[in-house]
């Protein structure tokens, strides 16, 4: 049976998640800021209109931010990742093959019917997300994978298709490419488009019109995918299970550098614990332990530093106690005292399935015993919110942790941020 491939996107996704629990944003610019409240790396429409360009560094734009009006918010990742998951679940629920392809997009998967019919199968999911979830997402569908990415962007561009763009009933689907710069085209990036602009292809239309042995010779099977994909021939196949996780990094950049090494171990084994609870959830376990220490590179005046250590643990696992304990250690041979140090972070690596662990016959059997004592705490801290359980070695006032002005509540991942509603008698 033929197949049509659909792209489902949350539209400024960021964005339309703080403004879900406040709908008097609606119409207003709005901005959302990277860690430790750096860069621009979200903007409603009204902001892109006035000119604020993705990746500014905030503090360049902030007069300009307040003299226009410009809602600022930190970032709030576990908003966005709670809402994320209940878009995807609803997706789930309408259709049998969905892949989840980032936060804010999903490719599906569905049959080729009557136009009107995959029309209105869109809607009925625009419908559904929004009704059910409150974000506004926009469908667009195609042959191919890299084609359904297109609409997407025609939809989005173009109210008047209510967010919802079949480029295969398009009566003039050249047209269409032929306003697509090459290096909108999935796969193609920076490089590939300069090499591409020598040839003498500078858009969609272009590059599906090039001979695709030249193109080959040019970006290798990825640009001779990116051609046949062009030409309604799917190359980019549907991935339902998602591939296995190489590796698991927690890192942040602190709010401002610290040379002590009891704020670095605090931080530290706060960020081992985080990566630890996704090895359980995920349920894999890691067999390799890397930490890292940078300063600032942006700053000349200090002294600079950057390094790295890595431990291969005795036997893949899971557990918290047990990682803090190696990492912590790698961490005091790795410091360097005199340095003001900008970021911190650990990776895990070598991950396998928990339940597929080859026994050491000459280890004590600790993680075993601690089986128990991590289902609790990822129940605890599941439940009420991150750190409501926390290891003392992850530090109290955590004068290290990120620069947050703007963060709104976590209004959907802890009890105690609930958005209240108030009520008031009226007298009669």
């Amino acid at each position: 049976m033929s197949v049509v491939f659909a792209l489902v996107d949350c539209n400024n996704f960021y964005v339309s998640c703080e403004r879900l629990f406040k709908p008097d944003l609606r119409g207003r610019p709005v901005v959302v800021l990277s860690n430790n409240d750096g860069c621009i790396i979200a903007r409603s429409n009204e902001a892109k209109k006035l000119g604020i360009g993705m990746g500014e560094p905030f503090f360049k734009k902030k007069a300009f931010l307040q003299q226009q009006g410009v809602q600022v918010f930190s970032s709030n990742y576990a908003l966005y990742g709670d809402l994320s998951h209940r878009v995807m679940s609803i997706l789930q629920q309408l259709e049998p093959e969905v892949e989840i392809y980032s936060i804010d997009e999903a490719f599906i998967r569905l049959p080729v019917q009557h136009d009107r019919t995959m029309t209105e199968c869109a809607l009925n999911l625009k419908e559904r997300v929004g009704r059910c979830v409150g974000i506004p997402v926009s469908v667009g569908m195609g042959r191919t994978k890299t084609l359904a990415k297109i609409a997407t962007s025609v939809a989005k561009e173009y109210p008047g298709y209510q967010g919802v763009f079949d480029l295969e009933r398009c009566p003039d689907q050249e047209a269409v490419l032929a306003t697509v710069k090459v290096n909108k085209v999935w796969g193609i990036g920076g490089r590939s488009t300069k090499k591409l602009n020598r040839q003498g292809v500078f858009t969609a239309l272009d590059l599906k019109n090039s001979d695709g042995r030249r193109i080959r010779t040019v970006l290798g099977l990825p640009g001779l995918r990116a051609v046949m994909e062009l030409r309604g021939e799917s190359c980019i196949h549907l991935e339902q299970c998602p591939s296995a996780r190489k590796s698991i990094v927690s890192s942040r950049s602190f709010r401002k550098p610290i040379t002590s090494l009891q704020d670095l171990k605090e931080a530290v084994s706060s960020y081992i614990s985080i990566a630890a609870s996704k090895l359980r959830d995920q349920g894999l376990a890691a067999a390799n332990l890397h930490v890292f220490l940078s300063t600032s590179r942006f700053r000349t005046d200090i002294p600079q530093f950057s390094g790295s250590r890595m431990i291969t643990l005795p036997q893949a696992t899971s557990c918290t106690p047990t990682l803090i304990k190696a990492g912590l250690r790698e961490l005091t041979a790795l410091y360097k005292p005199g340095y003001p140090y900008n970021k911190a972070g650990i990776m895990f690596t070598g991950l396998s399935h928990a339940t597929m662990q080859q026994q050491n016959l000459f280890i004590s059997a600790g993680d075993i015993r601690n089986k128990p004592l991590m289902e609790a705490l990822d129940r605890i801290n599941d439940y009420w919110g991150r750190d409501t359980l926390r290891y003392g070695s992850s530090g109290l006032a955590r004068e290290w942790s990120m620069k947050q002005v703007w963060k709104s509540p976590a209004y959907t991942t802890s009890w105690t941020e609930l958005p209240m509603v108030g009520t008031h008698q009226v007298k009669g």
